[in-house]
C-alpha cells in the first residue's frame, strides 16, 4: 500500500524529525563514499526549502552502546553534510537525548538543519527502548523516514520512534523511500512480461526466500554466484570444489522442485570459470562445461552462460537483480557480472523497467559505469531483498498510509 510523503504535508515551522542512513565507510576519521549522504539530499532540501526546522538522526557502524566513541561520531558527516548543502549544519552535542540537543532543536529557525549524534551509542536503539524513543520523537512535530536501507529493522528510530509520536503527528516516508517503494513494491505488483530475476551472491541461505517468492513471480529466474553451486549440486552436477551449504541441500532440492511444479524457468550456470585458489593472481583458472574437475572452485558463470542470461535479460519486461555472478571485485572473475550488468542496461534502453538490489549488486553497476543505464539502484541490500522475498518492512508499515 502507498504511504504518505513529506512533500504531502506543511513542515513550515515544524521540527521535522527525519531518520536517515549516513552510516557511510569511513577511514581515519574521514568519509571514503558519501553516496548516501547525498541520496538524503531531496528529502532534507523539500523540507528546509519549504520552513521546515530538518532534524536529523541516523546510526553510524557498530559501536558498544555504552556512550560516546568518538571514531563512530557523526560530527565528520555534519561537516560534509553542510558542504553538500552549502549552510551549516548544526551537530549540537555528543549525545543524542541529552539537554543541549534538546535545547538546540527547540531554539532552531526555519530553514535550519541540525544532525543529533551515533542512535547506537545508546543500547537501547537496538532493543526497541520505549523510553528512549519516546525521549527522540519529542523532537519532532513530523517523522519521515528515509532510511531505506535500516527500514527491514525493529530498531528503536524506526518502529518506536514513530509509534511514539504525538497524536495525529505526521508520520511519513522521504523521497527516497518514497521511490524504493515504488520501485521494489508498486512496480512489481504487475510487472511488465517477461519478468526476469536474476539472483546471485555467496550464500543461498541468504536468498532461499526470495528465490522462492520469485519462482512464484517471475517468468524467468537466473541464478549465479558462489549459491548456484548448492542448488547444482543439489541437481546432482558435479561441482568439484565450489562452495557449497550442505545443510541446505534438502532446500534447495525444494526450489528445483518448486521452480518445475509453478512452470517457472529456473536457470543455472552450465558452464563456469574456476580456479584452485580462491585469489585474484593465484591457482590455476580453467573453463569448465558441466562437470567441475576435484579442486577447482566456480567463481564465475562460464562464456556460454553469460551469452545466455543475457539474451534472456535483453529481452525482459522487468528486470530484478540482486547479487553478482561471481567474485566481480577481482578481474579474472568479473566478466559474467559485467556481462549481465550490460545486458540490463540494455533492457532499459529497450525499455524495460530495471531494478538493482543494494550491496553488491549496486556497487557492480557503478564499477562498470551503468549505474545511469537502469531504472532503479536500491540504496538497502537487506531491506530489498526482504521486499524482494514479499515481506513488508517494520520500518514502512508503520508509517501513515496514503
Amino acid at each position: 500500500m502507498a504511504k504518505k510523503t513529506v512533500s504531502a504535508i506543511d513542515v513550515h515551522g515544524k521540527r521535522v524529525l527525519i531518520r536517515v542512513d549516513f552510516n557511510v565507510p569511513m577511514k581515519d576519521g574521514k568519509i571514503t563514499d558519501d553516496r548516501r549522504i547525498r541520496a538524503a539530499l531531496p528529502t532534507i532540501q523539500n523540507v528546509i526549502e519549504r520552513g521546515g526546522r530538518a532534524v536529523l538522526m541516523s546510526h553510524l557502524g557498530r559501536p558498544a552502546g555504552t556512550g560516546f566513541e568518538s571514531q563512530f561520531s557523526l560530527e565528520p558527516i555534519a561537516a560534509r553534510l553542510g558542504e553538500l548543502l552549502g549552510q551549516p549544519v548544526g551537530f549540537p552535542s555528543k549525545d543524542c537525548e541529552d539537554d543541549a540537543a534538546a535545547n538546540a532543536i527547540e531554539s532552531s529557525q526555519p530553514g535550519d538543519v541540525l544532525l543529533l549524534e551515533n542512535l547506537r551509542f545508546h543500547s537501547c536503539e537496538k532493543t526497541g527502548g520505549q523510553k528512549f524513543a519516546a525521549r527522540l520523537a519529542s523532537y519532532g512535530d513530523v517523522y519521515v523516514n528515509d532510511a531505506f536501507g535500516t527500514s527491514h529493522r525493529n530498531d528503536a528510530s524506526m518502529v518506536a520512534v514513530p509509534k511514539a509520536m504525538a497524536a495525529g503527528a505526521p508520520r511519513v516516508s522521504g523521497l527516497l523511500v518514497e521511490k524504493e517503494i515504488k520501485f521494489l513494491s508498486e512496480s512489481l505488483q504487475s510487472p511488465a512480461k517477461p519478468f526476469v530475476c536474476i539472483l546471485g551472491g555467496a550464500k543461498v541461505s541468504d536468498k532461499l526466500e526470495a528465490i522462492e517468492f520469485m519462482l512464484r513471480q517471475a517468468d524467468e529466474v537466473l541464478v549465479g554466484g558462489a549459491m548456484a553451486y548448492t542448488l547444482l549440486k543439489a541437481a546432482g552436477h558435479e561441482v568439484g570444489a565450489s562452495r557449497v551449504e550442505e545443510n541446505r541441500i534438502g532446500d534447495a532440492k525444494s526450489l528445483i522442485e518448486i521452480a518445475a511444479r509453478e512452470d517457472v524457468n529456473l536457470h543455472l550456470p552450465f558452464d563456469h570459470i574456476c580456479s584452485t585458489a580462491f585469489a585474484e593472481k593465484a591457482g590455476d583458472i580453467e573453463v569448465f562445461e558441466d562437470a567441475i574437475k576435484p579442486g577447482f572452485m566456480g567463481l564465475d558463470i562460464g562464456p556460454k552462460t553469460q551469452l545466455r542470461y543475457s539474451s534472456i535479460i535483453e529481452k525482459a519486461g522487468t528486470v530484478v537483480w540482486n547479487g553478482p555472478m561471481g567474485v566481480f571485485e577481482w578481474a579474472p572473475f568479473k566478466i559474467g557480472t559485467k556481462h549481465v550488468a550490460q545486458a540490463v542496461a540494455t533492457a532499459t534502453k529497450n525499455g524495460a523497467t530495471t531494478i538493482v538490489g543494494g550491496g553488491d549488486s549496486a556497487a557492480a553497476v557503478e564499477m562498470f559505469g551503468l549505474t545511469d543505464q537502469v531504472s532503479h539502484v536500491s540504496t538497502g541490500g537487506g531491506a530489498s531483498l526482504e521486499m524482494l522475498s514479499g515481506k513488508v518492512l517494520p520500518g514502512v508499515e508503520v508509517l501513515d498510509n496514503a
